[in-house]
């Protein structure tokens, strides 16, 4: 009796026991449900290729294309711009050398391959803040050296006048040349214009420090020099660069004048 009942204990869990044959009969009398594949209709959007009958996950690039960009809008965009600084110091520094030098007439073909906006940003500001601490300073010795006893203060109106004598400058005039030729059919480009005024006006950072000598026969003197040098950059640059009709010419001329007048603006307005 009791070995029958041990006999019914199950030893399916020993280690080493070999489990009970199942009867087929005793199988679980289920059947496995058949899979349905879902056929989905196939993308028929406007960018939909042959063969993609699938919807993918992908956002619709073709809703999000950019439109091709305007020139008036790439005018006011900066990343327009920064091709037009992609120089480094070796160019910089011939190219100012080659301003210092005007009788030579080939700035443009020069600047040719790679114009660039470097002067109009940072040879203007120069000057400004040149023209408008030096200003001061040559104001100071000429008092000082006329009259010991002057009360002498800082013009902070001479940063104002030389920001917008300079800045003004050096964007108007190109501009206004640019415009006058192409309605005299002439083929001019704006950002070359642009370059060459600028560089024009380096040779007057180290004149304003010379123009601090306390004579003003020198600072005459030195200011004409500087402006026929100037002028004579500008003008040359500007008859090699454009055809040699007579309305030609006399842009060449104005050129050299109004190059002559910013010369004397500097002197008597800031070196007086």
């Amino acid at each position: 009796m009791e070995e029958s009942s041990y006999s019914n204990l199950s030893t399916s869990h020993l280690l080493g026991s070999v489990p009970a044959v199942v009867n087929e009969e005793k199988k679980a009398s289920y059947e496995v449900p058949e899979a349905s594949m879902q056929i989905f209709p196939p993308n028929n959007g406007s960018g939909g290729g042959a063969g993609r009958g699938y919807q993918t996950l992908e956002a619709p690039t073709e809703q999000f294309e950019q439109q091709p960009a305007n020139n008036w809008k790439g005018v006011f965009s900066i990343s327009s711009y920064t091709q037009y600084f992609n120089v480094d110091t070796d160019v910089i520094i011939y190219r100012l050398i080659c301003a210092f030098y005007p009788v030579s007439g080939d700035f443009f073909s020069k600047i040719d391959a790679n114009p660039d906006l470097y002067g109009l940003v940072w040879i203007t500001t120069t000057l400004v803040f040149m023209l408008a601490s030096f200003g001061n300073c040559a104001t100071y010795l000429m008092q000082k050296h006329t009259d010991g006893t002057y009360s002498w203060s800082f013009d902070v109106g001479y940063i104002n006048v030389a920001a917008a004598g300079i800045y003004g400058y050096a964007v108007v005039v190109p501009v206004a040349f640019y415009f006058l030729l192409q309605y005299l059919g002439s083929n001019a480009s704006l950002i070359r214009f642009w370059c060459m005024w600028s560089y024009s006006l380096s040779i007057f950072i180290p004149t304003a420090f010379l123009l601090l000598i306390p004579v003003e026969i020198v600072r005459w003197i030195i200011i004409l020099i500087a402006g026929t040098a100037s002028s004579c950059f500008v003008a040359l640059n500007l008859r090699t660069y454009i055809e040699g009709t007579n309305e030609i010419t006399v842009m060449v001329v104005a050129a050299f004048l109004l190059q002559m007048a910013l010369a004397i603006f500097i002197k008597v307005w800031f070196f007086a």
